[in-house]
């Protein structure tokens, strides 16, 4: 009996000392748990950041060249990439008998439109990026005449000009034609705006994005929509 007893006691023994051993492995620390939370709220936060950066820029209007659509010192949000282009040749250049034949570009979202407001660098040495609507597309020819702009001939109303559409008293009375790969902008105050009437098409390697917003001031929040064109 002594024997059967100092078995049992030499079985169970051990079975303790391993529970009581592994309990320090296992057992979680509360300082522990809350780093590895604020580690995965930072990481997520500056992914979240990155991401949205890649897709809105904050754009602060300087001057008065977009009256009265856009007001001076006014904060907008732009897509960055409204205008997301994919070569069509790079997509299907290497299919035999397919790719040779594709060309031009292909927006997911759309191409540009006239009358969307975009951000872009000017062609030149600025380094600030204006704000302009898009008036002339490629291949159109543009004049201006009589107050007003003809796009391949024919006179088209915009409805958010409160003057006519002349620059210090000199019109644009000969055609111009857009080359492909840019836009033709103005801006909605067209007394006093440095636009495409100056420095001519824009390249579309140059537009930064589409405003999309208007945020601040608070009562001037609004979605930049879209015009309704119609040409007489």
């Amino acid at each position: 009996m002594d024997e059967l007893h100092g078995v049992t006691a030499s079985v169970e023994h051990p079975t303790q000392a391993t529970q009581s051993a592994e309990q320090p492995l296992t057992r979680p620390t509360g300082r522990r748990l809350v780093l590895w939370d604020i580690l995965e709220t930072v990481v997520l936060a500056l992914v979240l950041f990155v991401a949205i950066r890649e897709v809105i820029l904050n754009y602060r209007v300087d001057g008065s060249s977009m009256e009265p659509t856009l007001h001076n010192g006014e904060m907008l949000i732009v897509n960055r990439r409204a205008y997301m282009h994919i070569s069509l040749q790079h997509l299907f250049g290497w299919i035999p008998s397919i790719g040779q034949d594709v060309d031009g570009e292909w927006y997911p979202f759309g191409p540009p439109q006239r009358g969307d407001i975009i951000v872009f660098y000017p062609p030149g040495n600025s380094s600030e990026p204006y704000v302009k609507r898009i008036i002339g597309l490629p291949g159109e020819h543009i004049a201006i005449h009589d107050g007003a702009v003809y796009i391949n001939g024919q006179r088209l109303i915009e409805p958010y000009l409160d003057v006519p559409t002349l620059w210090r008293g000199v019109t644009l009375d000969q055609d111009y034609v857009v080359p492909p790969g840019y836009v033709f902008v103005l801006g909605d105050n067209r007394n006093n705006s440095s636009d495409s009437r100056i420095f001519g098409a824009v390249p579309m390697s140059s537009i930064v994005g589409k405003a999309w917003i208007t945020y601040w001031p608070p009562d001037e929040i609004k979605v930049l929509s879209h015009p309704a064109y119609a040409f007489q």
